[in-house]
């Protein structure tokens, strides 16, 4: 069983990179009439759907593991060992040459716990193949398939929890209220209103709202659209800044519009 469940995270493993290879090609073409936001959703769609098939995979066999403990079977310890070790050494490798990436970028991140989840699988199945061939601990298979893959739906859960809310457009995790403040301590700025941000992968917030401001000519509310935008970009890590300055007009101030 904890074999099966190894090379089934293996399996899923090489489709994962291929997919997350193709997204990263894909996410850095240029924008074009078509795609004006571009194409880094790509990666976030990869990430989405590498994660959701290891979650399927983790129930699957969380299921299968079940069984097993209620109907062990005779296993081969020594079968056991050996393909473990040759597919800890050649996990342990990938999660190495992925595990700095996958911090910065949410694609690489769902190929990463791929791997990490083999890499675990490996070091259960060799523990389990010991434990098989000196004691004869044949329960210790579903079980260690079991733990291994309670942690991965874990991991797999948070991947997916942000990929959703992206790709849901949800507002970007900001300090609105600062912000506010920030914007309206501004010279001949009365109010910031009518706001929404939304990303378009884990690192470009794009943000838009409506500047109420006292009479001026267009020249000098130029020179304080550059001061929202240059603060709203270096303090906030905001990416694109898009602004709709006004006079009086809008009847709801508040921050969000209800």
């Amino acid at each position: 069983m904890a074999l099966l469940s190894d090379a089934v995270h293996n399996l899923s493993d090489t489709v994962s990179i291929a997919l997350s290879y193709f997204a990263n090609k894909i996410a850095q073409k240029h924008k074009d009439p078509r795609r004006t936001y571009g194409y880094k959703r790509a990666e976030i769609l990869s990430a989405f759907i590498n994660s959701t098939v290891l979650l399927a995979i983790s129930a699957l066999l969380i299921f299968e593991a079940f069984k097993r403990l209620k109907s062990p079977e005779n296993i081969n310890g020594t079968l056991m060992i050996t393909v473990a070790l040759i597919g800890l050494i050649a996990n342990f490798i990938s999660v190495f040459l992925l595990e700095k990436d996958s911090h910065e970028n949410l694609n690489i991140k769902s190929s990463y716990l791929h791997l990490l989840s083999d890499t675990l699988s490996s070091v259960g199945v060799l523990a389990g193949g010991i434990a098989i061939k000196l004691w004869g601990i044949i329960w210790i298979d579903p079980l260690i398939t079991l733990l291994i893959s309670l942690y991965i739906l874990r991991e797999t859960w948070l991947v997916i929890k942000t990929t959703v809310s992206i790709l849901m457009q949800s507002s970007a995790d900001l300090d609105y209220e600062a912000i506010k403040n920030d914007v309206e301590k501004m010279d001949k700025v009365k109010n910031i209103h009518h706001v929404h941000s939304w990303m378009i992968n884990e690192k470009t917030i794009y943000f838009e709202a409506h500047i109420d401001m006292e009479d001026m000519p267009l020249s000098e509310v130029e020179k304080i659209h550059d001061k929202i935008e240059h603060l709203l970009i270096e303090h906030y890590g905001i990416s694109h800044v898009t602004l709709q300055a006004e006079v009086d007009k809008c009847d709801d101030k508040s921050i969000f519009k209800t």
